[in-house]
């Protein structure tokens, strides 16, 4: 299950999110349920709600010139409890402006929810 965030690149309407994991569900057999949030209300996110006033703290607003430097403010606070943060450099080159065009989207094995199905849905494989 994966809960994202209302708006963004992984929002409850953008037809590349829900491609990108209709090829995940596909490659790894899984079932991919997703809970948006609304939009503006990714706080809600308890994850996001821990970690961020860590970063916040290790990062103390030092300058951010460098992608090393925002790793190393990310990457290294710890929670209380020892969560740790991870973050990386995605070192790869990606396509902008893609559109997902209507019949590419009705290619999804998207199942709604009863209860907000534009918010709540499950993708699932094309073929088992």
């Amino acid at each position: 299950m994966i809960a994202a965030s209302g708006g963004g690149s992984n929002g409850s309407r953008v037809r590349l999110w829900k491609n990108e994991l209709q090829k995940f569900a596909d490659q790894s057999g899984l079932d991919i349920t997703v809970c948006h949030f609304p939009q503006g209300m990714c706080k809600w996110n308890k994850i996001e709600h821990r970690m961020f006033s860590y970063i916040t703290i290790n990062w103390r607003g030092k300058p951010l010139r460098s992608y090393e430097t925002i790793i190393e403010l990310i990457g290294n606070p710890r929670t209380n409890n020892e969560s740790k943060i991870s973050a990386e450099i995605g070192a790869g080159i990606y396509e902008t402006g893609k559109e997902i065009s209507d019949e590419e989207l009705e290619k999804i094995n998207m199942i709604r929810d009863q209860f907000h199905g534009d918010w709540n849905y499950t993708i699932g494989p094309r073929t088992r």
